[in-house]
């Protein structure tokens, strides 16, 4: 088994549960049992070390980022919803990823003006407010509406608090052709058109049946290839280009 140390944990040492044995320990946790609870955090470690590698371009620590992965874990299994009928690892994600994003955040050096930092943090848990309500990641103008300010103003605030990127990063994760982010960077600059449109992909979004919007997040949001993306929902990589594109065909009609 391939080996990895992590905050002094050897992975090949992790336990592995099967469908059966999460059910079994999640019923035990929901009646207070802290062994199940521990138990089956140590076993889903790997699931948090998965999240951590989408952020190697990051300066911070792969420990560090664990750490707060865990932190994102465990207040998933606290408010994990068993009755519902979806996977743990579903609803676990998004919230390890907004615990280590979170982090990155925090220790950024760019400096940011109090009342921007206060909107986006105000926006930060708005989003997890309603992330736990539709158990799903909202999108912008749903988070403007729950804190009623503008959409615009909410957009500002979360790019000055999130983590800062090089030109030189790549792309996408599998761009072939070693493209920078700064050869995506547009001549002209952004303007009130620009903003309209970022708006009405968002309410045009609304509209994409869920399993089209979940293949869309994965490959343009997460940067996966479509054979990542296969892999991780279980059909076939002709499959996931089909859904794709009938996702952006569904867009480019809404927003024409």
């Amino acid at each position: 088994m391939h080996k990895v140390t992590i905050c002094g944990i050897d992975t090949s040492t992790l336990p592995k549960l099967t469908a059966k044995e999460s059910d079994e320990l999640l019923s035990r946790i929901a009646e207070g049992d802290g062994e199940a609870k521990e138990r089956f955090l140590r076993a889903n470690m790997r699931l948090v070390l998965s999240v951590v590698g989408r952020f190697s371009a990051s300066q911070e620590s792969a420990d560090d980022l664990f750490q707060a992965g865990m932190v994102g874990m465990l207040k998933a299994l606290n408010n994990f919803d068993r009755t519902l009928g979806m996977r743990f690892s579903t609803y676990a994600v998004p919230m390890i990823i907004g615990e280590i994003r979170r982090t990155l955040r925090d220790r950024t050096g760019v400096k940011v003006p109090r009342s921007l930092r206060d909107l986006a943090y105000k926006a930060l848990k708005a989003r997890e407010k309603l992330t736990e309500r539709s158990l799903r990641d909202p999108c912008l103008t749903e988070i403007a509406e729950e804190m009623h300010v503008d959409p615009s103003d909410v957009a500002c605030a979360l790019d000055a608090v999130s983590e800062p990127v090089s030109f030189f990063d790549p792309a996408f994760s599998d761009e072939e052709d070693g493209m920078m982010l700064f050869d995506r960077i547009a001549d002209i600059k952004e303007n009130a058109d620009a903003w309209s449109e970022r708006i009405a992909l968002s309410e045009a979004l609304k509209q994409v049946p869920e399993r089209e919007l979940s293949v869309l997040k994965m490959r343009y949001f997460d940067g996966k290839t479509q054979n990542e993306i296969s892999e991780r929902v279980g059909v076939s990589q002709a499959q996931v280009s089909r859904l794709e594109k009938s996702a952006v065909a569904r867009l480019k009609k809404l927003m024409m």
